[in-house]
């Protein structure tokens, strides 16, 4: 995620030690006219990255980048990096305005399709079924691409229906390898069901230590939904990365705030999608895999539940 303000005052941490190990063991390479950060062993980091199967049996894996609010070459260059260093997930949607430059991003980093998992998301103006059949060849096209590793509802508004066959439709003919939700509550999702043929494989929600949203963790795992968290540093809110119980856990293992939580995320088997413009804090992001919280310091996290979203300017 960006390193801005947010008006209590909170910010991105300001030093990574793994982001400094990684500059001192980089290269630069020079793509298009953009310097790209690459890890010189990027590959052990791809070969490593755990991955969720999804219950149509497709693979996804468990860090990707999120894309909000990037725009511009920040937005071209903050993909092409995050692929460079080991990201292979990369979400964005229609709202987002940015699905040209994500799809620069992704052509500039020179990484085949096929290692790629793309996720864009339908907005709530284009719900229906040739709405939805419109937007998505449009996604498609700004994103320079030929398919989708998975497409979205954004929102439970409008059209669900009519949005859901289209999506179907598309599913069934190839051109999406997975259909899924964004948003959308228990009871939204039990009324989909009623009438969908082909059952959604991910539910992306609001979800950080802040809102652990226990209901919806249980009921998708139920369900067999793979839940997918969005902002799950809460974009900084509440003081996330000063929150000296983070701080006192992630100092037994010498890892930051920020590795803690994604790391929390991982032992319950959500998948995340922290959004960021800066290297060094991408590659701290995938850097959560050699260590793990015990079942106290699991305890410990599930104290900081305030069970409410820290995004009320978005309900």
């Amino acid at each position: 995620m960006n390193e801005k303000k947010h008006s209590n005052g909170i910010k991105r941490r300001e030093f990574m030690q793994t982001g400094a190990l990684f500059a001192a063991t980089a290269i630069f390479l020079p793509l298009s006219g953009y310097q790209i950060l690459a890890a010189q062993d990027s590959s052990k980091t791809i070969s490593t990255m755990p991955t969720a199967t999804l219950n149509n049996g497709l693979s996804m894996p468990m860090i990707g980048l999120g894309t909000h609010s990037l725009k511009g070459d920040i937005c071209v260059r903050s993909v092409a990096e995050a692929i460079s260093v080991g990201y292979r997930l990369i979400d964005t949607a229609t709202v987002y305005g940015n699905e040209e430059f994500v799809g620069e991003g992704i052509k500039l980093s020179g990484i085949p399709r096929d290692e790629l998992f793309v996720t864009s998301k339908l907005w709530v103006s284009d719900s229906g079924y040739e709405t939805t059949k419109q937007a998505f060849e449009t996604s498609l096209t700004k994103l320079g691409l030929e398919y989708l590793d998975l497409y979205l509802i954004h929102r439970p508004r409008g059209d669900v229906k009519g949005t859901w066959k289209a999506m179907e439709d598309l599913y069934k003919e190839g051109r999406i390898k997975a259909i899924g939700l964004s948003n959308f509550e228990p009871d939204q999702l039990d009324e989909l069901l009623t009438y969908s043929t082909v059952k959604p494989t991910v539910n992306q929600i609001e979800s950080h230590v802040y809102f652990q949203q226990h209901k919806a963790h249980d009921y998708l795992k139920q369900k067999q939904v793979q839940m997918e968290a969005w902002s799950p540093f809460a974009a900084g809110r509440n003081g996330m990365f000063t929150n000296p119980i983070l701080a006192r856990i992630g100092k037994k293992y010498n890892k930051s705030n920020a590795q803690v939580c994604l790391r929390w995320h991982y032992q319950r088997d959500v998948v995340t999608i922290p959004r960021s413009s800066q290297k060094a804090h991408m590659v701290e992001n995938l850097d959560i895999f050699d260590f793990e919280l015990n079942e106290a310091d699991m305890q410990t996290i599930a104290t900081l539940d305030l069970n409410r979203t820290q995004f009320p300017e978005w309900s």
